[in-house]
């Protein structure tokens, strides 16, 4: 059965509460995650207390993927991510949100009541590039460590024969 009557090719209520219940979660899942007002009939404070708890849990989890993080920006790292994921959605997963997390600090001392030190910021650039680059950083550590090139020559794709 079809959502469009066929005589006048007009949208059925089927059709109509869809789209209404997909604005409705739209306006919600902004207001988790993206700072959003809060839409009509919820409770915004009962919003705003599981949208902290969404941050600080998303603060946790980039800490366990990226343990380096916490330990480079000590108490810095809670209140600068918070404040960083406040209306910035994760959109690719919790290595890019790390990776985006730190380049925004190193764009702007913002997220921070007072500007990061200097070797604190030297700590998190070197960070940032080895992550960002095309080598994953436990082969570069390790190529460092035995003395050999950081960059690693191109396989070739064709089948040998």
């Amino acid at each position: 059965m079809s959502d469009t009557d066929t005589d006048t090719g007009t949208d059925t209520g089927t059709d109509a509460a869809r789209r209404r219940l997909a604005r409705a979660q739209a306006a919600l899942l902004g207001a988790l995650v993206a700072g959003a007002p809060a839409p009509e009939g919820f409770d915004r404070e009962r919003l705003r207390v599981q949208a902290r708890a969404l941050v600080a849990k998303r603060a946790s989890v980039v800490a366990k993927v990226a343990p380096e993080l916490p330990e480079i920006l000590g108490e810095r790292y809670r209140p600068a991510f918070l404040s960083y994921a406040r209306g910035r959605p994760m959109t690719g997963g919790y290595r890019l949100d790390a990776l985006c997390f730190v380049g925004h600090l190193l764009d702007s001392d913002s997220a921070l009541p007072e500007p990061l030190p200097k070797d604190v910021r030297r700590r998190l650039r070197r960070w940032h590039r080895e992550r960002s680059g095309p080598v994953p950083p436990l082969t570069l550590r390790l190529r460092r460590w035995l003395g050999r090139p950081t960059t690693l020559p191109r396989r070739s794709l064709r089948k040998r024969g």
